[in-house]
């Protein structure tokens, strides 16, 4: 069993169905292997639709999508791609041969440093020195891009670790194997020889399953304050973005969640398609009106960028809650009143209203059509009971009658 053999078997373990890749002498081994344990590996005309396509896979499935590049001009062709899973966080796995250990740095074919020029663009990047490196890291490499924020993460093969063996002491000994007669040849022979036993030394690990990754989790307070803030509006709008889908396999109960919140949505980015295409709570056109409009604006996963105008398109007296993974994001542009990083597909403030049953049922006022609470329903509910009558209109004045639902749902 070789080195590439070792590698998809990880891929196996982990899940993974499709191998992305434009085939090249140094990655070869993890080809073939793939291939021999029923992966099916697609190869492709250039790198950078290779490690789109893995992309994709990772933002359809949940699962990282994997793809595999030969050295030097192989993994500087898919920096695009690999930026743009950066950008979009996608949990994805690159693969990227290298030259052999010994000549690194000596001028060998295709032979840069590939580290530098990837590391700013992934969450991690690691380049295995023996054999039973090859498995320990790939299934960190896995963990890594999957946790926390999701991403890409890169992992450097040299190709004396993907071949067998016997083929690599061809390689480093033949010459030496032959005419070694003065001290010099000798000791190169002895150093070669050396180098050789220590890619291939010590114990190779057994790949094994795949941990669940932990997402961070709320703090109740934060959850009761969300849910006070709600309670109060009369013109709340929920915004969900692209990074609340990062478990397409949770989507049915974030749908479920978003439901039962029973406030007015958006959805963009990839969170597009989430409710189906005639849910009665989905808003599709005048989100810039009805942002403007709203006195509390809820943030699943979108982040104030250009596509909110940096965040001018919410109203300044408007109350602002962001939940999101991405620090930086969370007060990008425009400071919030409560902002959170947990994982919104399992941690919203709506999954766990639904979880606590505190989100109100649809009183006598409530939507025919979509069972919501109207305004006026909301007004009796103790905690507007508790606040002094608002000067503010009970109805939207624009924006929600382009909504397929009735104008008053909140």
């Amino acid at each position: 069993m070789h080195g590439g053999d070792l590698i998809a078997r990880v891929l196996e373990r982990q899940g993974v169905r499709f191998l992305f890749t434009l085939c090249g002498g140094h990655i070869s081994p993890i080809l073939s292997g793939a291939r021999a344990r029923g992966l099916r590996v697609l190869d492709v005309r250039h790198e950078v639709t290779a490690v789109f396509a893995a992309d994709a896979v990772a933002r359809l499935t949940g699962v990282p999508g994997v793809a595999a590049v030969t050295a030097g001009p192989g993994v500087t062709n898919a920096l695009t791609a690999l930026k743009n899973a950066q950008m979009a966080q996608s949990p994805l796995v690159l693969l990227g041969g290298a030259t052999a250990t010994m000549l690194k740095g000596r001028g060998a074919l295709q032979d840069i440093d590939q580290m530098a020029v990837v590391r700013p663009h992934v969450k991690w990047a690691r380049a295995a020195r023996r054999v039973a490196e090859l498995v320990p890291l790939l299934e960190e490499a896995f963990r890594v891009a999957r946790s926390g924020v999701p991403g890409p993460v890169f992992l450097e093969c040299p190709v004396d670790l993907l071949y067998d063996e016997a083929l690599v002491r061809q390689w480093y000994g033949a010459k030496g194997a032959t005419g070694a007669k003065t001290l010099g040849d000798r000791a190169l022979q002895w150093y070669l020889d050396r180098h050789v036993r220590r890619l291939f030394g010590g114990p190779v690990p057994e790949p094994a399953e795949p941990q669940p990754v932990a997402p961070p989790l709320p703090a109740p307070a934060d959850v009761e304050t969300t849910l006070d803030l709600l309670g109060r509006a009369q013109r709340p709008v929920l915004l969900v973005g692209s990074q609340a889908l990062l478990d397409p396999p949770r989507a049915a109960e974030l749908a479920a969640a978003v439901a039962q919140l029973g406030l007015p949505t958006y959805l963009s980015g990839m969170a597009r398609g989430l409710l189906g295409a005639d849910h009665p709570l989905q808003l599709r056109h005048r989100r810039k009106e009805a942002l403007r409009e709203a006195d509390l604006v809820l943030l699943l996963g979108v982040p104030c960028d250009f596509r909110l105008d940096y965040g001018r398109h919410i109203a300044s007296r408007a109350t602002l809650v962001t939940v999101n993974r991405e620090r930086a994001e969370l007060r990008k542009n425009r400071r919030p009143r409560l902002w959170r990083r947990p994982r919104p597909t399992s941690s919203s403030p709506g999954w766990r209203a639904s979880r606590e049953g505190r989100t109100p049922a649809p009183g006598p006022s409530g939507c025919g059509r979509c069972g919501a609470a109207t305004t006026s329903a909301r007004r009796r509910s103790p905690a507007r009971r508790a606040r002094p009558a608002r000067a503010a209109t009970t109805r939207w004045p624009s924006a929600a009658r382009s909504s397929r639902c009735c104008p008053t749902t909140a």
